[in-house]
């Protein structure tokens, strides 16, 4: 369905005010989406809320840092904001409401109830970034149950945080479809990131090594290469080029456990590397069977 812009994009900063706008929008049984992000939108968050605009009624789209998916050290502070572009933007897409709460709001004094995400916050970048996926699930799962869409949209570039969401979301039953976007790229291949914004220009050339040596065994493997080992050699290749190499596996696009051996069912090739301080990731999926990847990236959790 096609939609034409709000009158008036409506931003608000408070759950009871966001309720209260929801409940008139929900009217007539008409379908809620609903885009989380961070803010410091780009192309990536554009083509998300444009799905939502299509396939939704009304759309909302939280910008909120997560201060509980932060760890010491890491660039909670420096995190890139640009609310009044961000809300530019989201009135131009068609956004309905914009909401973009303060961290007390979302987490007021005495909070102290998270959201365990298991096994599936351990591996790939649980092991380098400890309680990240906890502090996700928590706050993806607090927003759900704020907002209640019908849909919500996310990014595969995010890949293991799109895995622990949607087992999070039918563990606990929650009343949501997940759709998952395929990863947007610059022209040269490297996916589209907030944190792009924190490379110089040397730094920008070698971060290509993450989309080189993804493409190289993705490629390899649609001429028929079905060997785990043969592929993560194809993909680590360019790596050299990067500052530190925090891991690339090969794992089950479900599971998240290793591949080893053949790929078999569809697998998702996951990097994540640091080129001068920044930390980036990237994957691409690897399916035997077409379909599996349609239903992986593409399509609503059963």
């Amino acid at each position: 369905m096609s939609r034409s812009l709000p009158l008036s994009m409506r931003t608000v900063r408070t759950i009871a005010e966001l309720r209260a706008l929801l409940r008139t929008l929900r009217e007539g049984n008409r379908r809620i989406g609903f885009v989380p992000t961070m803010g410091f939108l780009h192309e990536g968050h554009a083509a998300l809320i444009r799905q939502s605009v299509s396939r939704c009624d009304s759309t909302v789209v939280s910008i909120f840092v997560n201060p509980t998916q932060f760890g010491p050290g890491e660039d909670l502070a420096q995190y890139p904001r640009d609310l009044e572009r961000d809300q530019t933007l989201c009135h131009r897409l068609g956004t309905t409401v914009l909401f973009v709460p303060e961290p007390s709001e979302i987490y007021p004094t005495g909070y102290c109830t998270f959201v365990d995400p298991g096994p599936l916050g351990e591996p790939l970048c649980g092991q380098f970034r400890p309680g990240h996926f906890r502090g996700v699930a928590t706050v993806v799962a607090k927003l759900f149950n704020i907002v209640q869409p019908d849909l919500a949209f996310f990014g595969q570039k995010d890949l293991q945080q799109t895995v622990v969401i949607r087992r999070m979301v039918r563990d606990l039953n929650l009343p949501v479809d997940i759709v998952v976007a395929p990863t947007l790229r610059e022209a040269d291949g490297l996916a589209l990131s907030s944190r792009n914004t924190y490379l110089d220009a040397d730094a920008r050339a070698r971060a290509l090594a993450l989309s080189k040596g993804l493409f190289a065994a993705q490629e390899a493997f649609e001429g028929g290469e079905r060997d785990a080992d043969r592929l993560l050699a194809l993909a680590r290749k360019p790596l050299t080029q990067v500052d530190e190499v925090q891991y690339l596996e090969l794992v089950d696009a479900v599971s998240l456990d290793a591949v080893v051996g053949e790929v078999r069912r569809t697998s998702a090739l996951c990097v994540a590397a640091r080129v001068g301080r920044t930390r980036l990731i990237d994957n691409v999926l690897l399916a035997p069977n077409a379909d599996e990847a349609q239903f992986i990236s593409h399509l609503e959790a059963e």
